[in-house]
């Protein structure tokens, strides 16, 4: 894959050999954001769980102290007084039933989180196949099937983020914007580390993490010592 100038001259000041503690990755991850837009920071974190057993699965959710420096526009299902209880935490969208055919059949998609009391799984349910591969599913363990909306909601606007592995046993969250001092970072990837090191599957025998890389949207990773976790 070739690289752009800007990425190459970043990529020189990153040493590939070394695994940097992590506030000097995050400095370094910092300087080498050099996009015209605001770039968001991403941590990726290969663990030594097999996803495939249940035992072994991770997901959860984790709200930074910082927030992720973006705008998350949140779709509650939810039916009576859940509806305008959603409404006045901020929801940007609220329904029920007749919500399912404008995902299903014109592929509306204008939301970043789905909230679901669990009264209303059961329609949810019937966009499984919208939703499911895109992340997008609510979920008890992340927080996002709860009858408290307000809670849920107010949780989601103030930086909450899901984690979760893909199918190479990886969780890829963001943990705050470029612009965003190395302090205020340095307190959402530790929020985000404690999180998943509490989140350790029991079951699990070996290394848990075997690396983690924080990297900006157009810029170099940069790995982060696991010596500490």
């Amino acid at each position: 894959m070739k690289h752009g100038k800007k990425y190459t001259e970043a990529a020189k000041q990153v040493d590939r050999a070394v695994a940097y503690e992590p506030a000097d990755a995050i400095a370094l991850v910092k300087k080498t954001a050099s996009a015209k837009f605001d770039e968001t920071i991403e941590c990726h974190i290969r663990t030594g769980c097999d996803g495939r057993h249940a035992d072994q699965q991770i997901r959860g959710a984790v709200v930074l102290p910082n927030g992720t420096g973006r705008v998350t526009r949140v779709l509650v299902f939810a039916k009576g007084d859940k509806l305008s209880e959603a409404e006045a935490a901020g929801a940007d969208f609220v329904g029920g039933d007749e919500l399912i055919p404008k995902i299903q059949n014109e592929g509306w998609l204008d939301f970043d989180v789905v909230v679901a009391t669990p009264d209303m799984m059961g329609v949810v349910g019937r966009l499984g196949k919208v939703l499911g591969p895109k992340g997008l599913m609510p979920n008890p363990k992340a927080g996002t099937v709860t009858m408290d909306v307000t809670k849920a909601v107010n949780d989601i606007k103030a930086g909450k983020i899901e984690y979760r592995l893909d199918k190479t046993n990886i969780i890829h969250v963001p943990v705050g914007k470029a612009s965003f001092s190395e302090e205020k970072l340095q307190e959402n990837f530790n929020t985000l580390m404690e999180a998943i090191v509490k989140a350790k599957p029991s079951a699990l025998k070996g290394q848990y993490l075997r690396s983690i890389t924080l990297a900006s949207t157009m810029g170099p990773g940069v790995k982060v010592s696991t010596a500490k976790y």
